[in-house]
């Protein structure tokens, strides 16, 4: 087994916890009409553009040409953001800044709107703590795809067969092998720590 040089994190539902029926539970008391609104217009199919960068303002033009009556709404998903994302995972953050203090090298591959990222790493200040992080939503591509893997990898100068990647995402975490890369399923922090020692890394 190749030695792991390189510890690449992806953030949300590993080191944050993210859902986006948190504001509307109270927004929209009814959850017939909630259920509705988040699968039929603020979708995830429809987030994941934001991710991939396109504006807040378009996405939200978009939407309101198509459900007037659901402007306020709309226009909520993002002016609410900050309490769908509302704790870390402590025993996560606890491993990854374990890590660096060991010191491991580690980064961050996310697939995050840039707005709301840099939001993020003032809610969350561990998110500064690793050298360095990709954002979807800067870079204009977004995971699964390889490329945001290869960019990653040139931008911090990381062997592709000497890193490990943590995401809760089959598909991304396929995507990361697909570009060369070790990667493993994240599920919570006890099933973490036995993967990277698996790896030969204490955690």
């Amino acid at each position: 087994m190749t030695e792991i040089r390189h510890i690449v994190f992806d953030i949300g539902k590993v080191l944050i916890h993210y859902d986006p029926e948190l504001p509307f539970r109270r927004l929209i008391a009814d959850d017939d009409k909630r259920t509705w609104f988040l699968a039929e217009v603020c979708t995830s199919d429809w987030n994941v553009e934001q991710d991939r960068g396109r504006s807040w303002e378009e996405a939200e033009a978009l939407l309101i040409e198509r459900h007037p009556d659901e402007h306020d709404n709309i226009r909520s998903f993002r002016r609410h953001w900050h309490e769908m994302v509302p704790h870390a995972y402590e025993d996560s953050v606890a491993i990854m800044e374990g890590l660096i203090d060991a010191g491991h090298d580690v980064t961050m591959l996310t697939n995050f709107a840039a707005d709301t990222f840099v939001e993020a790493r003032n809610i969350f200040p561990f998110l500064n703590r690793p050298r360095g992080v990709t954002v979807s939503g800067e870079v204009k591509l977004i995971k699964p795809d390889e490329k945001i893997f290869d960019l990653h990898a040139s931008s911090f100068g990381l062997e592709p067969a000497s890193t490990l990647f943590i995401d809760d995402s089959q598909k991304n975490v396929d995507g990361a092998k697909r570009a060369g890369w070790n990667a493993v399923l994240f599920q919570d922090a006890e099933t973490l720590r036995a993967d990277l020692a698996r790896y030969g890394i204490a955690a």
